[in-house]
Parts: C-alpha cells; structure tokens; sequence
C-alpha cells in the first residue's frame, strides 16, 4: 500500500497513487513491510558542487598550474588531472597543482595593495572574511545580505553542499576555490582552510566562505571565526536558514507545534574523530514531546533509531529522512521510526540528507496517519474475505 502524496512545490502536483504506480511517474512509492510504508520521489542530478564534479573544475580551472604556460588549455588540463586526482583521493596531488597560481594570486593582490610578502606595509589595513550561509539548495532561499557580499567578492572559498545555482551568483572577476569536505575525500582540512582565509585576507582581499546552510549550525563556522579574530582579521556572519528550518517548511512541518511538540532539538550524525557510533543518545533526546532533526546522519541512522526506541520513543513515532532537500532533485521518505532505517536502505538515499523524528511529522500534508492505514488496510481485507 502506497502513501496518497501532494508534492512538494518543487515537484508537478499529482494526484494520489497506488503502489502499483509505474516507474514514469515524477512521484513513486515503495511499498513497506509495515503499516506505514514509506513514499520516495524520484532522483535527478545532484544540484550540489561534488568533489570530482566537472561544474566545479570549469569554475577551479584558474587555480591549476599548467605545463609550461598560463592558457586556458593547459589549465584545462591540470584540472582534468586534479579531477581525477580527486576521484582516488590523492588529494595532496591536487593541492601541489593548485600552490603555484594561489601564491601567484597571493602576491598580486600584496602588490596591488602595496603590501609586503606576510601582508605588510601600506594599502590600507587588511582584508575582511565574510563567512556566509547559503541555505539548504534553492538559491530563492539566500538572504540579500548574503546575495551582496556574494557579488562583491574578490574571493570564494565554497563547500560541496553550496548549490551550483548560488555559484552563478558569484561576480565574473571573483576566483572560486574549493575546499569541500565528502567521506573518504577532504580537499583541504579545516587547519589549511584557516590559512587560506588568513593569508588572502592578509594580503587585503574581500574573501567570501561560503557553507550550506548556516555557518553556525554544524559548518564549523565558529571555528574559523574564532581563528580569524585572534589573527586581527574583522569576521562578519551572515546568517542562512538552515536545512532543519528550509526542509521542515518545504514539506509542510512546523518543527514546534502547541500540543504536539514543546521543543526541538539539532543533533549532528557525524563524531569528531568520524567514529562509526557517534550519537549518545540521552533520555531527553526520546521526549516525545521533542522534534529530533539529525544533520548527516545515514551512516549512524542504524545506531540512532535503535537508541532513541530503547530510551522511550515510540516505535509508531512518524520520520522522514529527505535527500537534497528543496532542490529540484529532493527525494523523501517517510515512515514510522522502527521502520526507518529498512525504508532509506530500500530508497538508497545518500547525502546530503536530512531526518526528521517526532510527532510533527504527521502533520504535513505527505503524510498519512497510521490510523488511517489501519482502516484502509481493514476495509481491504473485509473486501477481499466478502469475494471468497
């Protein structure tokens, strides 16, 4: 039995389907083990710069030494080379391509503003970091203080989970670089992020962070924040809603509800150290009457539901795990918690992709309660022992 759907705005509104529901159609089922089977949109491109994507080399091409010579063929080149460098994770074989054009760029922009090799001497004082969130995927959602500082920058140093439609938005003279993060491949560690933010910054430049969705909610934004003031350099946030707030909304689920849910809690699925089990999951974490949303949580969704069933949730409690959510391309799955695990293997969801646990799943316009199943699947089974 297949969940009767309305899609979200981003998808062609349907009308409400079967399981036996054909493979053509934007909007598909699957059938669950349970009374409460799980529904999955279809899946598309990602919208998101991937490590190895070929979007994100065009746009990095710059900072790739050539053979010999600057043109745009040789660039070409070393950024194929760096692509597939990044494809079997030799990561430092990429970055030894990129060192020659950054310290080229270093010393111009020193030159241009009449510093000296460590950013002394005159032009003015130092440049400014702007760390900015970009929201979960539609560029609609980006604040216009974010769009400016966007526009004005010399510099862009952009993570995996910024759109490509919020790149566009970046000025035709500004350089891009990327220092996105994916399991198994990490362009460039958090200490080495720190330095290229404090090197340009130093030598004058408007640098741009970019990060998805807020910079202070699990972006490590405070990390870098507090490195750079510590350096001198002036830090400004601007803020981006982040994927909890942006996805609840797309699918129709207010996070706090009077009657339904008192609180609402953001965990993290990912460890400090990447460890396998990284989520304690305390008494107060299963209140029911507490809306969980987990960030990056695939990998440690095994370990989690389990936890949270064994401190108190219930079973029956309504989920939804939501992949690139509020893009083009999202996938949805809902289904009760003891279920949810089996429904995202089922669905083959993979990152990013956002859960959502608690009672106010059920409220959103895609869901359909368990009640409601209930009598569906009695009224079928009294159909089906009349015809005998």
């Amino acid at each position: 039995m297949a969940l009767a759907l309305r899609a979200p705005r981003y998808q062609p509104l349907l009308t409400p389907i079967s399981a036996s529901t054909t493979a053509s159609t934007p909007l598909t089922a699957r059938p669950s083990s349970s009374s409460a089977p799980a529904a999955v949109a279809c899946a598309a491109a990602s919208p998101f710069t991937e490590a190895t994507s070929s979007s994100r080399y065009r746009r990095d091409a710059w900072s790739y030494a050539g053979d010999g010579d600057s043109s745009s063929s040789s660039s070409s080149s070393s950024a194929a080379d760096a692509a597939a460098a990044a494809a079997s994770g030799r990561r430092d074989d990429e970055i030894a391509l990129q060192l020659p054009k950054l310290r080229m760029l270093l010393e111009a922009l020193r030159a241009s503003r009449g510093r000296g090799p460590k950013g002394e001497g005159g032009g003015g004082g130092p440049g400014r970091v702007a760390l900015v969130g970009t929201g979960p995927g539609d560029p609609e959602l980006l604040t216009l203080k974010a769009v400016r500082a966007i526009e004005a920058a010399d510099l862009v140093l952009y993570d995996r989970l910024v759109s490509n439609d919020v790149l566009d938005l970046v000025g035709e003279s500004a350089r891009l670089l990327y220092v996105g993060k994916t399991a198994g491949y990490h362009s460039r560690t958090q200490e080495e992020i720190h330095e290229l933010l404090l090197s340009f910054a130093e030598a004058g430049a408007n640098v741009v962070r970019l990060k998805g969705g807020d910079p202070l909610v699990f972006g490590r934004g405070g990390e870098e924040m507090d490195f750079l003031q510590q350096q001198g350099i002036r830090v400004e946030v601007i803020p981006g809603i982040t994927s909890a707030s942006g996805i609840a909304a797309e699918l129709g689920i207010p996070l706090t509800h009077r009657g339904v849910a008192t609180s609402v809690r953001f965990l993290t699925g990912h460890s400090r150290n990447g460890g396998p089990d990284p989520l304690y999951v305390a008494k107060n974490a299963a209140d029911p009457d507490t809306t969980l949303v987990v960030y990056m949580g695939l990998s440690t969704l095994p370990s989690l539901a389990p936890k949270l069933m064994k401190h108190g949730l219930p079973p029956d409690t309504p989920a939804v795990a939501v992949e690139r959510g509020t893009t083009l391309q999202q996938r949805m799955v809902f289904s009760m918690l003891k279920d949810l695990v089996n429904e995202v293997k089922s669905a083959d969801l993979v990152s990013p992709t956002l859960i959502i646990i608690g009672k106010v799943v059920a409220l959103s316009p895609f869901w359909v309660d368990s009640s409601k199943q209930g009598a569906l699947m009695s009224e079928n089974s009294y159909a089906a022992d009349a015809k005998r």
